[in-house]
């Protein structure tokens, strides 16, 4: 039994005619008195009885017309879901984002979505670190990331979708704020507050790297788990802390100011990433909608 015998079971059950029900199905007559005849040896029951004169449902016939409308609409609710699937309208996305920078861009892109592709759910995973993020990618954990990667795995494309530079947030009182700039030397003796040491992060190996090139080594007075609880730690005067410019763009941290720090390494920028050969429609179309709210 198949969605041919059932639409052609209903269709003559609503007609009680067999010529009818076949200019109905654009079917000849004898075809769809053989999905009958196969239906009821399915059934192993009469549907029909026929005469020259007369078609009438059976009691069987009569007991089956309910449960094969739910089967027909199944049926097509399941034809509905392949083609949604086939055309990127439904489907499943694991989505990473590393850093502060990218909370605003994963609900932007979450909004998006869900107001043009309700089918297409994101699951959000957030991570401290850009290596572990780009790792899975590569390997199937994550479908798509956001972060500021230092290097990228031949099996994984990338788009750039913004070019941020490194600010220093210190307190409001302290005696650099309100500055147009500042250079790392001018920060030799400051306190740092930073992410634990990985080699995943970044923004800690470019502060080390320009502090080494100002011809010191930062001293980190407090290690954090996370950017908001170091910013909240630069608002309660425990240190300063370096990040990027798009973290005073997008958020207000009380009692804290940011000042672009002069670095001659250039830009950061900031990156969407997903594995090259990914053939999923879904994830298609996500990457097309990214296109339209983060232009490369």
């Amino acid at each position: 039994m198949d969605g041919k015998h059932i639409r052609a079971f209903l269709v003559v059950a609503e007609e009680l005619h067999f010529g009818r029900a076949a200019e109905r199905l654009r079917m000849t007559q004898p075809p769809v008195s053989r999905l009958i005849r196969n239906l009821e040896a399915e059934m192993s029951a009469q549907l029909f009885e026929r005469s020259t004169r007369t078609v009438r449902l059976t009691a069987a016939g009569q007991a089956l017309v309910e449960p094969a409308r739910d089967i027909l609409m199944s049926y097509q609710l399941a034809e509905a879901a392949v083609t949604a699937a086939g055309e990127g309208e439904i489907g499943h996305l694991r989505l990473g984002f590393t850093g502060i920078a990218t909370h605003t861009l994963v609900g932007r892109l979450s909004k998006l979505v869900r107001n043009t592709h309700p089918g297409i759910h994101l699951s959000l995973q957030s991570s401290s670190f850009a290596l572990p993020a780009m790792d899975s990618v590569a390997d199937g954990t994550f479908d798509l990331a956001f972060g500021h990667y230092p290097f990228v795995p031949q099996s994984v494309s990338t788009r750039t979708i913004a070019e941020e530079s490194l600010v220093v947030a210190v307190h409001n009182d302290h005696p650099l704020a309100g500055r147009q700039s500042v250079s790392m030397a001018e920060l030799q003796d400051e306190d740092f507050i930073t992410l634990p040491p990985n080699p995943g992060s970044t923004t800690i190996e470019r502060l080390y790297t320009l502090a080494q090139a100002a011809g010191f080594s930062p001293n980190v007075a407090q290690v954090a788990p996370d950017s908001w609880t170091i910013l909240s730690l630069v608002g309660a005067e425990f240190g300063c802390s370096v990040t990027v410019s798009s973290v005073p763009r997008n958020f207000t941290f009380p009692n804290v100011s940011f000042i672009p720090l002069d670095d001659e390494q250039g830009p950061f920028p900031l990156l969407m990433a997903w594995r090259k050969y990914d053939d999923s429609p879904a994830l298609r179309e996500v990457l097309r909608l990214s296109e339209q709210l983060f232009p490369t």
